[in-house]
């Protein structure tokens, strides 16, 4: 592809949008080589996968990409039998981990129909999640490797930490004792070498006994390390050896480990490269709105709003293009900074992108072709060094690009013909469009020439194109309107500006009959183009209301059918009611005259029916009875409890729930209860005291509840790590059981924390009715963190 080309369409901006949207460095380097192909076949591939990462993003969002590193050198090195360090094996740890997360990101949520190239690679990745958790838990970090590494390091880190504080405390002794004080420049422990030591002031240095191993910069302290220390130093200095031996011995052993997969880790560092970089051009093309073109390759561009990529979203004009069908090169015209370099560059761009393997910003039905060749001549080069002037900078260009173009080439000119005499330059650009027709090539040319307008015009397979303007605001709609020659709006302009009408009477006298009648049929075709827009969007208004009234009367028309299938189903309905109810009136009459036929001779066969029928009715009415009955043992007829006051302690009978009474019975003999939690009302006649529930569930058995509360309920509850709402609703319950069970003394543990449950639950205890008194645990029942209750 043309260097020329790449530079001036742009295209490095978009690859460094690509990089930036990789997640990783392996990633941002294949986007750095991102070229167009001119491969038909490769470019399909391309789109595809640009296309399923896409589609991927979309169905299950954004892929975790984190943990790809560059892991070639640690591969190569361990091949060769080196001793891999903590940072790079939990560099390939990660690289794992990004593998095992790709697969579940692959395999979770909704499954994508048929084959998907991302999928495919995503597949051919190998986790080892027995590597990856075995470097996790030995390193912690680049610097540290776990005390649970193994056993021996394990002991190894015991021993010097013993030996350390045994260091640190005979060395604190010595810096806090009155005998000593006043040798130290300060009473700490500080360490030099990997040896602790005590600053000492320089005048006392023969009063500390030990060595000296170094001195402050005024050298008014020396730090010296005591003799009664040395011996332990030095052992910990011994151990500090033998741990550097086991954590290379632990490092050579995962080492091993990730030998014995380098294969599967540099396959899965190319994949995820891949991955990296696929998905980065999938970002983009969301991002931006993007579509995948229909691909020809027959030179064939078909651009549907299409919006320039580098310019901002909020101000680019969506343009309509196409070339290829009808006519090869396309002559566009208009004013200045009217949008016709943007037109090319769009164009040439999107042919970039799109042989690149990049969607393209546009709308649905772009279409675009591969071309061997892009050349783009666009923008002022003139060179001082090599004294070229504007004109001699565009015609070298252009004479390059007349030697290498071909019928397989896309060819953009800027201003064709341009920085030299009028007339010259336009006979130049004719030929060189000429040439270029004839080569077969798709050319787009832009121009301010009206000989070329003319040329357009009076020659076959080439087209016109101009670049809207509307002389009313004096500003460009920046549309591109194709098939229409661009007219020269220099009168309407300084007209509207303000210049006189003699001054533009003359300056008209100046142009010859034939441009006067060219540029008024230019006007003409204007006028009837903006007539025929005109009616073309009245077209389209009738087009859309006779849709809108085909379909409210489709809808009228459904709504139609609906209501008379749902009038027939009904009236089907009622027809076979009737037909049913009149089946079943006819066998009646029909049973009934049977019945009376046979009335006579079953005379006796019905009375031993009947007697059959009563002797089964008695015995469900038994059965019945036996079923209504409580569940709980009759209480006989003992007598309703007398004078109950506010505290005294009952039993609800048929709910078999101990309560207090708060107010005594009044003259419809209703007392209100509170049992656990609720307040009700209750008979008098359905309670029992306490006492003497406990002898009636002696005498009948019933007792057997409580005993069995007694058998399964603990005398401790235990509500640590609960909320206090939480813990007072078990509590409640808990205490209501207790005392149903007849325990005397509960244990409530509640833990010591910041006391906010322990003081939550005190104040429950002393609004319940069941509980006598309550205190906190004595030493050795858990002191502050348990209450013992004790139940009336």
């Amino acid at each position: 592809m043309d260097e020329r080309a790449l530079r001036v369409l742009e295209f490095d901006k978009i690859v460094q949008m690509v990089k930036n949207l990789a997640s990783s460095d392996l990633g941002k380097e294949i986007a750095e080589k991102l070229i167009p192909e001119n491969s038909y076949g490769k470019v399909e591939i391309l789109l595809k996968e640009t296309s399923d990462a896409a589609s991927f993003i979309a169905r299950k969002g954004r892929p975790p990409l984190g943990g790809i590193h560059d892991i070639h050198d640690s591969i190569r090195r361990a091949s060769l039998g080196g001793t891999l360090n903590p940072g790079e094996l939990l560099r390939i740890s990660d690289v794992l981990m990004a593998c095992r997360n790709l697969k579940g990101y692959a395999s979770e949520g909704v499954n994508l129909d048929g084959e998907n190239c991302v999928n495919e690679l995503i597949k051919l990745l190998e986790p080892n999640r027995r590597i990856e958790d075995k470097i996790r838990q030995v390193i912690l970090s680049e610097e540290e490797i776990s005390d649970t590494a193994s056993t021996t390091l394990s002991n190894i880190r015991r021993q010097i930490r013993q030996l350390q504080d045994s260091i640190k405390e005979r060395l604190n002794s010595i810096v806090r004792s009155s005998k000593y004080q006043k040798y130290m420049q300060d009473a700490i422990v500080t360490m030099r070498g990997d040896r602790y030591v005590v600053p000492v002031k320089q005048e006392y240095r023969n009063e500390i006994q030990g060595l000296v191993h170094d001195s402050s910069s005024s050298g008014a302290t020396l730090f010296i390390e005591p003799l009664a220390v040395v011996e332990a130093n030095n052992d910990i200095r011994q151990l500090k050896i033998k741990e550097q031996l086991e954590i290379e011995r632990i490092l050579q052993e995962l080492t091993a480990d990730v030998s014995g997969i380098i294969d599967k880790l540099e396959s899965n560092v190319g994949i995820l490269a891949k991955l990296d970089f696929v998905f980065a051009k999938a970002r983009l093309s969301l991002d931006y709105n993007c579509v995948c073109p229909r691909m020809n390759n027959n030179g064939r561009i078909v651009i549907k709003k299409g919006r320039h990529p580098l310019i901002e979203k909020h101000s680019v004009v969506p343009i309509n293009f196409w070339i290829g069908e009808g006519f090869d090169t396309l002559v566009i015209t208009g004013p200045n900074t009217g949008g016709k370099t943007v037109t090319l560059k769009t164009v040439g761009l999107f042919t970039l992108m799109t042989q690149a393997g990049l969607h393209v910003p546009a709308g649905e039905g772009t279409e675009m072709s591969v071309f061997n060749k892009v050349f783009a001549d666009i923008g002022d080069e003139q060179s001082i060094e090599q004294s070229l002037s504007t004109f001699s900078s565009h015609m070298k260009n252009i004479v390059e690009i007349l030697k290498e173009a071909d019928d397989r080439s896309l060819i953009l000119f800027d201003e064709l013909g341009a920085g030299t005499d009028p007339t010259e330059g336009a006979a130049l650009a004719m030929s060189v469009l000429e040439r270029l027709h004839d080569t077969g090539a798709r050319t787009v040319a832009t121009t301010h020439y009206s000989e070329l307008k003319v040329y357009a015009i009076t020659t076959g397979g080439v087209e016109n194109a101009c670049c809207e303007f509307d002389v009313e605001t004096l500003r460009p709609t920046y549309k591109l309107l194709i098939g229409i020659p661009g007219k020269s709006n220099a009168f309407a302009i300084s007209s509207r500006l303000g210049l006189s009408d003699m001054i533009l009477d003359r300056a008209k006298e100046f142009l010859s009959q034939e441009d006067i009648r060219f540029e008024d049929v230019l006007m003409s075709i204007e006028k009837n183009r903006d007539a025929a827009e005109q009616e073309k969007l009245k077209a389209e208004k009738y087009r859309l209301d006779a849709e809108n009234i085909r379909k409210q009367m489709e809808d009228e028309k459904r709504r139609f059918e609906q209501q008379k299938e749902k009038i027939l189903r009904e009236a089907r309905e009622e027809s076979r009611r009737i037909l049913l109810d009149a089946k079943s009136e006819s066998e009646n009459i029909l049973a009934e005259i049977r019945r009376l036929e046979m009335e006579a001779e079953a005379a006796e066969r019905n009375r031993a029916a009947e007697e059959i029928k009563q002797r089964l009715r008695s015995k469900i009415n038994k059965l019945e009875d036996s079923l209504t009955q409580s569940a709980l043992p009759k209480q006989g007829f003992a007598k309703p409890p007398e004078n109950l006051k506010p505290g005294d302690t009952v039993v609800i009978i048929n709910l078999n729930q101990k309560g207090t009474v708060l107010t005594p019975p009044d003259k419809n003999g209703e007392a209100l209860i509170q049992a656990g939690i609720m307040k009700i009302n209750v008979h008098v006649s359905n309670l029992r005291r306490v006492d003497e529930q406990r002898a009636e569930l002696h005498k009948t058995g019933a007792g057997k509840i409580g005993v069995s509360k007694a058998g399964t309920i603990s005398t401790e509850i235990d509500l640590r790590g609960m909320t206090l709402d939480e813990a007072i609703e078990i509590v409640d319950k808990y205490i209501d059981d207790a005392a149903i069970a007849g325990l005397h003394e509960v244990m409530i543990i509640h833990g010591k924390g910041t006391g906010a449950l322990r003081s939550g639950i005190h104040k429950y205890l002393k609004s319940n009715h069941s509980v006598k008194s309550f205190r906190l645990g004595k030493y050795g029942e858990g002191e502050a963190g348990v209450t013992v209750t004790e139940l009336k």
